[in-house]
């Protein structure tokens, strides 16, 4: 089955597993979410093809795509890594290091030690 020249928005950032639904992914681009080739849209019925260089800001993250096939189907994960080349950059150290008293994700609840250890350094910051 021969793969379309051009595709909306919406239907390819559902294909490219990018979001969970096409309504989902229509809201987002309305909502001014998704720059294509760096202009800012809000139309969810833009047409884009291979080629386009999309920037999605999502919650707590930024990816960059270059589009590289506009897809027919949402098939598996593997299937919807090829629409896309990720040009996402690597996350600087400054990025890497977490902010005082976030913890890693699942790491749970803090100790009574870890909850000290954090008491002191913030007490240290309020001295200085």
């Amino acid at each position: 089955m021969n793969q379309p020249a051009r595709l909306r928005i919406d239907k390819w950032l559902f294909f490219a597993r990018v979001l969970k639904s096409r309504t989902l992914a229509g809201k987002f681009v309305a909502g001014g979410n998704v720059r294509v080739n760096s202009e800012k849209i809000d139309q969810p019925s833009l047409s884009v093809k291979p080629g386009d260089v999309l920037t999605i800001s999502l919650e707590r993250r930024i990816l960059v795509l270059r589009i590289v096939a506009c897809g027919h189907r949402r098939g598996p994960a593997p299937e919807a890594q090829a629409l896309y080349d990720d040009l996402t950059p690597a996350p600087s150290e400054t990025q890497k290091i977490n902010a005082v008293g976030q913890r890693e994700p699942g790491a749970g609840r803090p100790t009574k030690r870890d909850r000290r250890v954090i008491d002191r350094f913030l007490q240290s910051d309020a001295d200085d």
